[in-house]
């Protein structure tokens, strides 16, 4: 599965643009520019798509870019957890079952399932071949991709 959601980026009348997903409702954010509103459009949809884990809640599928909207994918880590949690709300394996299979508690599965926890991709791409899953990075250009040192700027505040 790719995780990679369409966004809408309006221009707000006092400057800046507001994005929002129509895939993902919960998933809203804003900067002063589009570059800006696009990377924090990545952190938005983390936050909204980890309701859907706390709320036990099946996850949206991306529908395909339209006209006028803009792609975010989850980063590899995010997008690796949600199909690992969706992989085992599909197969009804609990946290605890997964752990057997791991070899780890179940407090270091749920830790694992958590967007908002630092997690080794090595970690989670061993829970996804025991779910029976491998995991495949694909790069791709990211729309208006600043200069690197822009881009750190941005994600630093």
């Amino acid at each position: 599965m790719r995780y990679a959601y369409p966004c809408i980026l309006e221009p707000e009348a006092d400057g800046g643009f507001s994005v929002s997903f129509p895939d993902v409702p919960g998933a809203l954010t804003c900067g002063d520019s589009r570059t800006e509103a696009l990377v924090r459009a990545e952190d938005a949809l983390v936050g909204a798509l980890g309701a859907h884990f706390s709320l036990r809640g099946a996850i949206p599928l991306p529908s395909p870019v339209q006209e006028g909207q803009e792609l975010v994918a989850l980063r590899p880590v995010a997008a690796a957890k949600v199909a690992l949690y969706t992989a085992m709300r599909e197969q009804g394996l609990t946290n605890v079952a997964l752990g057997e299979r791991l070899g780890v508690s179940e407090a270091a599965v749920r830790k694992l399932l958590n967007p908002d926890h630092r997690s080794h991709l090595s970690t989670i791409e061993k829970a996804l071949r025991a779910v029976g899953l491998s995991l495949v990075v694909e790069t791709v250009p990211w729309p208006l991709a600043p200069a690197p040192a822009a881009r750190a700027d941005l994600l630093s505040t």
